[in-house]
């Protein structure tokens, strides 16, 4: 499992103002955390698409937002994230949680987890698997990723929070 703490602390080591998203059951307890956190302000949405929109606007405006959402909304939101943060270069980390991970080995496939990884790399997002806490750093390195390449970079939280 993927603590929500870690992921908490990892925010916040990288500055993070806000954290734009969706709750689901996946991220429940991270909302949790953040909706109780001093620092962090999250802002939720009620579509995945307007959490880039709001996020854009966020980074435009001076701050350090993050987007936080399940897969099934990432597929829902390809328009808006192509029409903001990627066509205005805007160094996002977004956090994406990956339903139906381990059902793809089974006969009952999550057809979310299908197309989940095929539609990253067709929109050319650099991303990485975080699959428990002895790989938090990777959130600290794909956030300076995004600010390097100037455009948004994800991390795939494949296990719920706890």
């Amino acid at each position: 499992m993927i603590g929500a703490n870690g992921i908490l602390a990892e925010l916040r080591k990288n500055a993070v103002t806000h954290v734009v998203g969706v709750p689901d059951n996946g991220s429940r307890v991270l909302f949790e955390l953040l909706w109780a956190d001093p620092i962090i302000q999250v802002i939720p949405v009620t579509r995945e698409g307007e959490a880039f929109a709001l996020a854009s606007g966020l980074y435009l405006g001076g701050q350090q937002p993050v987007v936080l959402m399940q897969n099934t909304g990432f597929l829902e939101a390809g328009d808006a994230l192509r029409g903001t943060a990627h066509n205005m270069r805007i160094p996002l980390l977004v956090l994406i949680g990956y339903r139906g991970y381990h059902t793809m080995d089974t006969d009952r496939v999550d057809s979310a987890a299908t197309f989940f990884e095929p539609t990253l790399k067709a929109w050319q997002l650099p991303y990485a698997l975080l699959h428990d806490d002895d790989q938090l750093d990777v959130i600290s390195r794909m956030y300076r990723r995004a600010a390097t390449d100037s455009l948004p970079a994800v991390v795939v939280l494949v296990e719920s929070t706890e």
